[in-house]
């Protein structure tokens, strides 16, 4: 198998922002780069086919889910995410461990990662986990309140199963609303979890190990430098919520600001969950290599269609006798075969399959396509320029 690595092509003199390139046993991601969501092991609405033509270059699936829906006997019979998803190129999979905060803190606190009007995925209400130091019950109200038990060798082995090229360590993210002496407690149980999932791998994988601290300076400082300094092939900077904190991109970026400098530079640094075009932009500039997000697949399925001049909703009636492609000069497989925006939004009408994966293949396309040209940028010396004149226009002339 391949030995993963990581080499930085090209620094940008102005920025931490810079051009690099993943080595996997499925293939080379060359960076930055959006890490395409498929939850449940597919991209939803596509077939494996379409996925080649959206320039994606690594997925991620969703190890808690997966767990869910396949069992321990499941996944002791699961060929794996490449031979079950068709999919030959690199994949991630995350810990179970963002499923401890938006299946509890978020509940109880209303927060989750997305502006508070956007944040409909996550329902206020009682808790569902109760958390130990040892790891996490989940506790599922259809099972009549019978609980299931995660922890960091759980999650390294259900990983192993599913066998992605990069996989993360079990972690806590703390809420928004949590104090300083809470957070600090999830912080360490944090730190103790990445220690017993690096002695739990048995397999060839890189395996990410995941800062967290949330919006206190010193534990977001002590915990990059706790993180940073354990055998990790790479970090994912997580806790980025809505609420007292990350619900400005001014507070993230503080928070990257904080953070990436302590962490070894010759190793990846992934945002998770993080990945609207100003925060791409912004976080390409603090030294990000890889985003992970749902708004490119989640937005399509509901008609929203993303492009240089901003997002609009298909659906709306002004677009039933428009005849223009989604996107001028857009080369994305959609456009390349002339679906206008009167024929997709028809098709949104008629709720016809096709349209959710029309407008999917764009939305890939069109952020990977983007992040294809942050890293064209990098190379040629330019980026500083390229992200000041894209963000102009976007900001301008954004479409509704």
């Amino acid at each position: 198998m391949t030995e993963f690595g990581f080499q930085v092509d090209a620094q940008d003199p102005g920025t931490r922002a810079r051009a690099g390139r993943l080595t996997t046993a499925h293939g080379l991601v060359e960076t930055p780069s959006y890490v395409v969501v498929g939850t449940n092991g597919d991209v939803r609405t596509l077939e494996p086919e379409d996925i080649p033509g959206t320039r994606t270059q690594i997925i991620i699936a969703n190890t808690f889910h997966l767990w869910r829906e396949l069992g321990d006997e499941g996944l002791d019979a699961y060929p794996g995410l490449h031979a079950e998803m068709g999919w030959p190129g690199p994949l991630m999979t995350d810990s179970g461990g963002f499923q401890v905060f938006s299946f509890g803190a978020s509940r109880e606190h209303g927060s989750g990662k997305v502006a508070k009007e956007e944040a409909s995925d996550f329902k206020s209400g009682e808790s569902l986990v109760r958390v130990t130091d040892s790891g996490v019950y989940f506790r599922d109200p259809s099972l009549g309140g019978e609980e299931e038990y995660l922890d960091a060798e759980k999650s390294i082995v259900i990983q192993e199963q599913l066998g992605a090229d990069i996989i993360f360590a079990f972690d806590e993210p703390s809420s928004p609303l949590h104090d300083h002496v809470y957070t600090e407690q999830a912080m360490e149980r944090t730190h103790r979890w990445a220690e017993r999932c690096l002695e739990a791998k048995g397999s060839s994988q890189a395996l990410y190990g995941i800062v967290q601290g949330g919006a206190f300076e010193d534990l977001r400082r002590e915990s990059a430098r706790f993180i940073g300094a354990l055998p990790f092939h790479g970090f994912g900077i997580g806790g980025a919520f809505s609420n007292s904190f990350g619900d400005t991109r001014e507070k993230t970026m503080v928070e990257l600001e904080w953070t990436i400098p302590i962490l070894p530079p010759e190793k990846p640094r992934h945002l998770l969950g993080i990945g609207r075009i100003e925060d791409l932009f912004l976080g390409v500039e603090a030294g990000i290599d890889t985003f992970d997000c749902v708004i490119p697949t989640r937005e399509a399925r509901h008609g929203a269609i993303w492009t240089a001049r901003g997002r609009y909703d298909i659906q709306k009636g002004k677009y039933a006798d428009d005849g223009a492609l989604l996107e001028a000069d857009c080369a994305c497989p959609t456009c390349a075969n002339g679906v206008s925006r009167r024929e997709l939004r028809q098709l949104f009408k008629d709720r016809n399959p096709d349209a959710g994966r029309f407008a999917t293949i764009h939305n890939i396309w069109f952020f990977n396509d983007l992040m294809a040209k942050m890293r064209a940028a990098i190379l040629e010396g330019r980026f500083g320029l390229f992200k000041d004149s894209y963000l102009r226009a976007f900001r301008s002339s954004a479409v509704s």
